[in-house]
């Protein structure tokens, strides 16, 4: 059954779009060009607030951290979580740096394929039924039956580079299994190949950046180990980006958890340009750990590694919350510009 669509004017502008009330402000929004920012796009960040100034909007998510009660006594929403149910008038400060590269595609898609990496992280291969361009780093939406909201997971194969435009058809997502979590118990211990889904995508501002000069380093914990391999992956195989040096770190609490290096050394010229460092919070100091692999958090250990050398590096980073607020603070202390810094919220 086809969805009402409705108009969206943007207040003091003569900027409008189409949204279908089975959409969000937030994604048709990129769907038609327009800059509506953003991070998380699950309703934890806030970045996607707008002001409601005519009209009835839903809620998929009345309840979202995002959102504070004097946001909603205000009458703002969240780009992400509202829907339309008719006519809309908002306010919103669009910016240019969230315009999509490519305008995000919903298509169903079904899962081929899926690979154990650790004892909690897995890669889903799905193929979906229309071609969805992605750069690489960024991330998209899957909706499952039967669970309540999409899931945002990052893209680990290699996105598009410059001057290409025709999208492929595999998605492959590197999941990590959360205790009590029904979106990573319905990948791991439900869907089946040739299950169907519907795959949201392309989202995120943290992709690769093929014009920077500067040597690369990706910094990775848990499954943000999906955006930098896809990050890795792109560096290697850019045309534009030969013989930049790229350096891959890896956080994880315990030694069964490390991974990642057999996806870097087939890469083409890793022994020349790559190199990996596991670092290990968990392990107490009674216990061995393999050569090559450092102790504490990996915050410190990229500090104590680069120092002030981190100011001339392109950084992205993903993982948990935690080390991404102790990786951040870091970076500013030791005055690394945030123009050189990329990464998603993800929460």
């Amino acid at each position: 059954m086809s969805q009402a669509v409705h108009t969206i004017q943007l207040a003091g502008t003569d900027q409008s779009f189409p949204c279908a009330e089975n959409d969000t402000l937030l994604r048709a929004a990129l769907r038609n060009g327009i800059a509506f920012p953003y991070e998380c796009n699950v309703g934890s960040c806030g970045n996607c607030k707008f002001e409601l100034l005519e009209g009835v909007m839903a809620s998929c998510w009345p309840e979202a951290p995002g959102l504070s009660d004097k946001d909603r006594a205000r009458n703002r929403g969240l780009g992400c979580q509202s829907r339309p149910t008719g006519p809309l008038q908002i306010k919103l400060r669009t910016s240019d740096k969230y315009a999509p590269q490519f305008p995000p595609v919903r298509t169903p898609a079904k899962l081929i394929a899926s690979r154990v990496i650790t004892h909690d992280l897995s890669e889903f291969t799905f193929q979906t039924d229309a071609p969805m361009p992605f750069l690489s780093g960024q991330y998209a939406l899957i909706q499952m039956d039967g669970i309540a909201g999409p899931r945002a997971y990052s893209m680990s194969n290699v996105g598009l580079f410059s001057g290409e435009s025709q999208g492929g058809n595999l998605i492959e997502v590197q999941v990590r299994r959360v205790p009590g979590g029904q979106g990573s118990a319905h990948l791991f211990d439900h869907l089946k190949p040739g299950d169907r889904v519907e795959i949201d995508g392309p989202y995120g501002m943290a992709y690769l950046r093929e014009n920077i000069e500067r040597d690369i380093l990706c910094i990775a914990g848990g499954s943000g180990l999906a955006p930098m391999v896809s990050i890795a992956r792109g560096t290697f195989s850019s045309p534009r980006m030969a013989g930049r040096k790229l350096s891959f770190f890896y956080g994880a609490r315990a030694i069964q958890d490390v991974c990642g290096l057999d996806m870097l050394t087939t890469l083409p010229q890793w022994q020349e340009r790559g190199t990996y460092q596991a670092v290990v919070s968990g392990a107490n100091e009674e216990e061995h750990l393999p050569e090559g692999y450092l102790r504490g958090f990996v915050h410190d250990a990229v500090a104590q590694t680069y120092g002030d050398r981190l100011q001339q590096m392109e950084i992205y980073f993903a993982g948990p919350a935690m080390m991404g607020q102790s990786l951040l603070k870091t970076l500013i202390d030791l005055k690394v510009p945030m123009d050189q810094v990329h990464f998603d919220q993800f929460y």
